[in-house]
Parts: structure tokens; sequence; C-alpha cells
């Protein structure tokens, strides 16, 4: 789940740096940054506007996109016979 209500409180109820609420919540400061510009981008600041939402607060910020747990980037694989064939011929000294 994600924590955007909690970095946007840290932020502008105590006004905690990037790096501070990246500690507080446990998260990389990659994301931080991107729920406060995802915000700001959103025209959403704090406190939140009444009977705003958890799924609507989301929908503003990241539309459609899926919490993705584990996500994994997924890198393409070398030629593994090219690479064979090449350590095969080089001679070690």
């Amino acid at each position: 789940m994600r924590k955007v209500k909690e970095v946007l409180r840290l932020r502008f109820e105590l006004g905690l740096g990037q790096r501070q609420i990246a500690r507080s919540c446990g998260m990389g400061l990659g994301t931080v940054h991107e729920y406060l510009e995802r915000a700001v981008a959103a025209g959403i600041g704090w406190p939140l506007p009444e009977g705003l939402g958890e799924e609507e607060l989301e929908a503003k910020l990241f539309g459609n996109q899926s919490v993705q747990a584990g996500a994994v980037r997924q890198r393409s694989q070398p030629d593994w016979n090219t690479m064979s064939s090449a350590t095969a011929t080089t001679s070690s000294i």
C-alpha cells in the first residue's frame, strides 16, 4: 500500500525534507520525490480536501496504475552462444 497521505503530511504539516520523509516512511528518496511531484501536478496540498478518500487520492495521483508489489525489471538476456564461443577461443594466461 502506498503511503501518499503520510508523505504529504510529513512534508506540509511538519516541514520535513525529502530524505527525512524517506527514512521515516521506509521508502526510497525517488519515491518520495515522485509522490510530491504528482501531488503538485494534481493540485493537491495539505490538509487534504474534506472527504477525499484513499482511492480517490490515488486515482488523482496515479490514474489507473495499480500497485505492483515487488515489480522486477526484466533485462534482455545476452546471446549465450556468442558468449560461449568468445570465451572458448580466449586463452588464459
